[in-house]
């Protein structure tokens, strides 16, 4: 089974979870009732899987689908405000075929990047719980055995701990605290895993108040372009070297 073939059957397998009763009944509730502006909608109503190309260095980590948004379209940050400054920016940075994200068949595709989240359903007030994230933690886990990034991009503060949380429970590393997040902060781990970038996410609470902006999302993508840049003409790694944290 090759990369895109094991992605797939990941999808399929998150598209069907039920692990959590309080995500499950939100969603569905959600998607039965749905905004006045969207009552013409079949919403997705289900968890949502990752997007992106099957051979990506890169693996942008989110926090949660929208309500409205990805709960709505079944994919990652399409139709929602937060994906319109995302994908714009990306498209900017070259890692996306275009600006806009708006449905699942409008033609969009990533380039060198794969998008994924800490938690797959809508959660109420776009708060997870700690037992939700690590109910969902197995998905990314899989995903990043698959993919085998180079390089992580966090959107925001729950990415950021969710992934280091991650490394902390497999013994990759000691204290996830060792590591403050910040905007524009660049991490390099130990045993070879993936170099850790981190970026404000792009919710309107950010974008609207100008705590984050267009300008300060792509100067953290030029960051993560030469990265990826540098490690293509880098000599080969050791084989026995690590990129993700194994199961």
């Amino acid at each position: 089974m090759n990369q895109a073939e094991g992605l797939q059957v990941l999808a399929e397998e998150i598209a069907e979870c039920r692990k959590c009763a309080r995500l499950v009944e939100y969603r569905e509730r959600v998607a039965r009732e749905k905004r006045r502006a969207y009552r013409e909608w079949e919403y997705w109503g289900r968890p949502v899987p990752g997007f992106g190309d099957a051979r990506a260095r890169l693996l942008i980590l989110g926090l949660a689908p929208g309500a409205h948004g990805a709960n709505r379209t079944g994919r990652m940050f399409t139709g929602d405000r937060s994906g319109d400054f995302l994908y714009a920016a990306l498209h900017r940075a070259g890692f996306a075929s275009q600006p806009t994200s708006l449905h699942r068949e409008d033609g969009l595709r990533l380039k060198d990047a794969y998008i994924a989240a800490t938690i797959r359903c809508a959660p109420p007030q776009n708060k997870p719980l700690p037992g939700e994230i690590a109910a969902c933690r197995g998905y990314l886990e899989r995903e990043l055995e698959l993919l085998q990034p180079q390089a992580i991009l966090a959107l925001g503060r729950i990415a950021w701990d969710g992934y280091l949380t991650l490394l902390q429970q497999h013994g990759e590393i000691k204290k996830r605290g060792e590591f403050p997040f910040s905007h524009g902060a660049e991490t390099e781990l130990p045993g070879g895993l993936p170099r850790l970038f981190a970026v404000y996410h792009p919710s309107q609470q950010n974008t609207q108040t100008g705590r984050l902006t267009a300008a300060m999302y792509a100067r953290v993508l030029r960051r993560v372009r030469q990265f990826l840049a540098e490690e293509a003409d880098a000599p080969a790694k050791p084989a026995a070297g690590r990129r993700h944290p194994t199961t």
